[in-house]
């Protein structure tokens, strides 16, 4: 048992490494798009910044961990977790072979809900879909933790994005009429060259939020193995040196110490491992994006990933930059937009969860017949 647990966290290290390549396109397209920072320069401030990220926040992790999948239906057995994340990597890599800027997040709650579901044989009540009524905000269920979110996050982007992309003309059509100084400020050459600038700091904040929202994902899913294993008894014998996988061992926290540093510093390395499928698509293919739209963008999406980090809400990175881009192309000019290859994101979209929830009901079922404990 102890082997099946080792293969396990080395499995959830393969998607957050994964979830680092397959992503960096959200962190860095735009800033790659408007040729304010090389693909190099671009992918290392992303490493970094996921880095930071990672480091700062546990809210997503314990939504992974407890609100997901019901453990007084289903306890969260090796197999379970194995079967989710396999669920979860394969319709990643699919989706990163056809450059589709799908939703890794997705992909995982997806491998978690169709693995849950194979082990309790079609039960729904294996999944958690609402508990702790006394507020929304405490609530842990599928329904305001995950779903939800994953709806109005895109809208947000979207609607954030064009938003700031008004607001900023607004401000600049004011600059020029002031006239002097600032009318000249208003002047394309120097809009370019003032966000130029600036949208390295944006870059920079992108990364962080997807480092602050991703990267907690994978540490739920190692907590809430060892808790599994725990339960079972497969961690009763650990050597001395793997004596720090005991989940007491947080010293209070929800997730321990070395399952945050480890999973932070995946994910760097995944990220500057690079993905440019995925950046091709995102940065060039959607709409063109001069330094000011890039600024809008990053800012939308990486302040939507934030606050739903904040607040335990493992919302898609994907979604909300991809939409952005969207809201930014829509507020230049609606037919600058590319619909094939929204739509083409749009299908990603819709097919990420059931998909990867599919892959991982047949792994477990697989498992099974093959007699894995």
């Amino acid at each position: 048992m102890l082997t099946l647990v080792l293969v396990v966290v080395f499995a959830a290290f393969v998607f957050e490494f994964i979830n680092g390549f397959h992503d960096t396109a959200n962190s860095i397209a735009a800033s790659v798009a408007t040729k304010v920072l090389s693909p190099g320069q671009a992918v290392s401030l992303a490493a970094v910044m996921n880095l930071v990220g990672a480091l700062t926040g546990t809210a997503v992790a314990a939504t992974i961990a407890t609100g997901i999948i019901n453990t007084g239906v289903v306890e969260p057995t090796m197999q379970v977790m194995l079967s989710a994340l396999l669920g979860a990597i394969g319709w990643n890599l699919f989706t990163w072979w056809f450059g589709l800027p799908s939703s890794s997040s997705h992909a995982l709650i997806g491998g978690l809900c169709g693995a849950a579901l194979s082990a309790s044989h079609g039960n729904w009540d294996a999944l958690i879909w609402s508990q702790d009524l006394g507020g929304w905000m405490h609530n842990k269920g599928l329904v305001w933790k995950v779903f939800l979110p994953m709806v109005i996050s895109p809208m947000a982007g979207f609607l954030l994005g064009m938003g700031m992309m008004v607001f900023l003309w607004f401000v600049i059509s004011m600059m020029a009429r002031a006239g002097g100084r600032l009318a000249r400020a208003a002047r394309p050459r120097w809009v370019n060259a003032f966000f130029g600038k600036v949208q390295i700091l944006s870059a920079a904040y992108m990364g962080y939020a997807h480092g602050h929202n991703d990267a907690q994902k994978t540490m739920g899913v190692i907590a809430l193995t060892l808790v599994g294993a725990e339960a079972s008894g497969a961690l009763r014998d650990l050597p001395p040196w793997l004596a720090f996988m005991h989940p007491d061992r947080a010293a209070g926290s929800d997730v321990a110490t070395w399952i945050i540093l480890s999973c932070a510093l995946v994910m760097a390395a995944g990220t500057a491992s690079g993905g440019w499928r995925i950046i091709k698509t995102l940065g060039h293919k959607m709409v063109k994006l001069h330094p000011i739209n890039g600024f809008a963008v990053d800012t939308s999406s990486a302040t939507i990933l934030t606050l739903a980090a904040h607040f335990g809400m493992p919302v898609s990175t994907t979604h909300s930059i991809s939409t952005a881009i969207m809201g930014v192309g829509f507020a230049k000019n609606p037919r600058a937009l590319k619909i094939t290859v929204i739509e083409r994101i749009i299908w990603a979209w819709i097919l990420t969860i059931p998909a990867a929830g599919g892959v991982a009901f047949g792994f477990y079922r697989l498992l099974g017949a093959l007699g894995v404990a």
